[in-house]
């Protein structure tokens, strides 16, 4: 089977550069796999996990947005916010929706009557929450 080159870098650091077989991204208009091969796309990452299968090994990260370069032999993600899914704890993650509820918050101040961003904070806000359920980690009320 044909393999890729992945990396993954968010603002803090460098997460992952690896030789992948598949990269399971949570893009904006719905998740996607990219293989060896893939036609060249660029995507925007909507919070979620990410899951990158190289040899028999599966890394799992957990992203908050950002975007992905898909070409056909490699996928470059740029993530605004991007930790390994064993380090994403409880006191993590609540801080992570805290942030979410923050911008929302923010967004719906400043945009009263501007349905367009106060509806993409609501989006971020619950694909942000969402990660939890796949985790198994609870949003904080």
């Amino acid at each position: 089977m044909a393999n890729l080159q992945f990396d993954l870098v968010s603002p803090e650091r460098r997460l992952a550069s690896v030789e992948a077989s598949e990269v399971q991204i949570p893009g904006a208009d719905g998740d996607m796999t990219a293989m060896a091969n893939h036609a060249p796309t660029i995507t925007t990452l909507r919070p979620g996990v990410l899951r990158v299968v190289h040899g028999s090994e599966t890394d799992e990260y957990v992203v908050s947005g950002g975007f992905a370069e898909i070409t056909a032999t490699g996928v470059s993600v740029l993530a605004e916010q991007a930790l390994p899914k064993g380090e994403v704890t409880q006191e993590v993650f609540s801080k992570m929706v805290a942030d979410a509820k923050a911008a929302h918050g923010l967004a719906k101040e400043t945009f009263k009557n501007e349905p367009g961003p106060v509806d993409d904070a609501a989006k971020l806000l619950s694909d942000m929450v969402a990660i939890g359920g796949h985790i198994g980690l609870t949003a904080d009320d």
